[in-house]
């Protein structure tokens, strides 16, 4: 039998025992395949930590294994989740196992509506004095996932995915990354990164792009509204994103260092702006 039925809290639970279940295929599928995320408006989230940070209302269905939902039932609840709704899930602890993106699961995982913001909302919802990073190309996912988080700690107003060779937003890894942030910080999966930076600079913010040909990040006024360019790990920006930037800038490196990571990189710009702020 595909599932045996268990009653947990006064509802009857199916407790799902094969991988050839419909719902863990598609769950497979969604931590797999980009293109089946966007074509069903969701993403997968896994750990109790980022479960925590959930915004509830854009919960599409939650599954837990069947140690973890003895384990984490009161978080749930606490958190306002119905436990009588037919979206969440429990599946046996090894089926669990076979689904999961990290090596120690924790039995928890699920399913967010996306938020796809434009180039306008954001521009609208910032701040009168905004910060902006750009990401030209960026193809790490651990890369792309710490600057949503350092991003959000240094206060910025948003953040532009751009580049054909850009990684996934919303694959597993880069969620894990952000820990929280991709919550919270508005970003843009830009398809003309040209055209959106026209649109920045319309909107009376300077462009800076990191470059090692640029002049020291030090010696530039960063108290009014900026955006970072920030290029690929291994080439970094290309010449057409560089040419639109008002000015080239570099972080200043002792030793023989010649370039650093781009998530350091661009917490390192963020944390500039900050710093003259405050």
């Amino acid at each position: 039998m595909e599932a045996e039925r268990y009653c947990l809290e006064k509802r009857k639970m199916e407790i799902i025992t094969s991988n050839k279940n419909q719902k863990i295929k598609d769950l497979q599928k969604l931590n797999k395949d980009g293109g089946f995320r966007k074509k069903k408006g969701v993403f997968v989230v896994e750990g109790i930590r980022m479960f925590l940070e959930l915004p509830v209302d854009r919960v599409k269905q939650v599954v837990l294994s069947e140690s973890s939902w003895n384990r984490y039932r009161n978080e749930f609840v606490n958190m306002g989740f119905d436990i009588a709704d037919e979206n969440l899930i429990v599946v046996k602890d090894y089926i669990y196992e076979s689904i999961s993106q990290t090596k120690s699961p924790q039995g928890i995982m699920a399913v967010i509506g996306r938020v796809d913001y434009s180039i306008d909302d954001m521009l609208k919802s910032a701040c009168d004095n905004p910060v902006y990073l750009v990401l030209d190309s960026i193809q790490d996912p651990g890369n792309l996932g710490t600057i949503i988080r350092s991003g959000e700690a240094a206060g910025v107003s948003g953040i532009i995915i751009g580049g054909g060779m850009s990684c996934d937003v919303y694959s597993p890894k880069v969620v894990r990354s952000t820990m929280g942030a991709i919550f919270r910080v508005p970003f843009v999966t830009s398809s003309d990164l040209l055209s959106d930076i026209g649109k920045l600079k319309e909107a009376g913010v300077s462009i800076y792009g990191a470059h090692l040909e640029g002049t020291s990040l030090f010696d530039e006024k960063l108290n009014k509204p900026v955006a970072f360019l920030i290029g690929n790990e291994g080439n970094g920006l290309s010449k057409e994103v560089s040419d639109t930037a008002d000015c080239l800038i570099k972080i200043p490196m002792e030793g023989k260092v010649e370039s650093l990571n781009a998530a350091i990189s661009a917490t390192l710009l963020a944390y500039e702006a900050y710093r003259q702020r405050n």
